[in-house]
């Protein structure tokens, strides 16, 4: 992998505040279908990512299929009306947009330690979710292990950045 090390962009953004635009006037039951949209969005970059660093192949197209898997769940957990989904899909360009722009200009490294953090986010995202409202017990803990599969993301990545320290 070419780039720096990844201590400068460890923390990372505010996934919440740069999607803030997009998710304002979305109603509370809107929220977690569109973050299942968004997994998918980190799931393809996954795979791109897979592509260009085929040595670490394995494990970027194992947090791929983490991301598409915290998608399938929060679909079965949230499920919303056609109307829903059509006003969710017509987000997904500029949350591409604005997604992808936190990688310009960094090289492989710092992209996925900046994965990384977006990855501890995402599981922060999934507990606030499940302590939010009346939920019964069994969504709460299927969010929690949405959030325990984002941070074995992170965790994967973390140990292949340590690994290739330069």
């Amino acid at each position: 992998m070419t780039g720096s090390g990844a201590s400068a962009t460890r923390s990372g953004p505010s996934l919440t505040l740069l999607l803030a635009p997009l998710t304002r006037g979305l109603a509370e039951a809107e929220r977690p279908a569109f973050l299942a949209r968004l997994e998918r969005l980190a799931a393809e970059r996954y795979r791109a990512w897979a592509t260009q660093a085929p040595e670490h192949a394995a494990t970027l197209l194992d947090c791929a299929q983490s991301e598409e898997e915290i998608a399938a769940r929060a679909d079965r957990l949230f499920p919303i009306s056609a109307a829903q989904a059509v006003k969710l899909d017509a987000l997904l360009p500029e949350a591409k947009r604005l997604y992808g722009a936190m990688f310009v200009g960094l090289g492989l490294r710092e992209q996925l330690a900046l994965q990384a953090s977006a990855e501890r986010q995402g599981a922060n995202v999934w507990r606030a979710i499940a302590a939010a409202g009346r939920l019964p017990d069994a969504t709460r803990e299927a969010l929690g292990a949405c959030a325990a599969l984002e941070e074995a993301s992170a965790a994967r990545i973390e140990r292949m950045l340590a690994e290739q320290r330069p």
